[in-house]
């Protein structure tokens, strides 16, 4: 076990770093991050274009990593860092994973699991929203304006 504690921006700065390295690549810029005892495990960006998977979702990405480090399916012993509310999908997966909290930076009021499924996570599951909301948020942005005016 570690044994300086590290702050939520601390980590969710890793997770922009991701949505950045997506975005770089042409994907939606969505990072994630899974941290268990201070250490990251798992980490991923969209892989929807590239892979030409609508499942490549960068929690999804993050989740896999984390599982296999670990040799095991539940993580509740770890913590979620995403620059975007988790849609329905990713958040069934947390629930699944048994994952321990939630940490969040833009919220997504179309397809959040929020404003679709509502309260959907693990029971046990913590959630932090609004982390660098401002900077997450400016990413997706930035990417969906350079988008409308054909620059991405």
């Amino acid at each position: 076990m570690s044994l300086i504690e590290f702050s939520d921006e601390y980590f969710m700065k890793q997770a922009v770093q991701e949505a950045i390295t997506g975005m770089d690549a042409g994907e939606v810029p969505v990072g994630a991050i899974v941290v268990c005892d201070n250490q990251v495990i798992g980490r991923g960006h969209n892989l929807v274009e590239t892979l030409t998977d609508s499942t490549a979702h960068a929690e999804m990405q993050a989740f896999t990593s984390a599982m296999e480090y670990l040799g095991g399916k539940y993580l509740d012993e770890c913590t979620l860092y995403v620059t975007l509310e988790p849609c329905t999908m990713c958040a069934g997966a947390s629930y699944w994973s048994r994952l321990g909290k939630l940490v969040f930076g833009a919220s997504d009021i179309k397809r959040g699991y929020r404003e679709t499924a509502g309260d959907m996570l693990h029971p046990k599951t913590v959630v932090t929203r609004g982390v660098m909301k401002l900077e997450c948020g400016e990413l997706l942005t930035h990417f969906f304006a350079s988008k409308r005016k054909g620059k991405v």
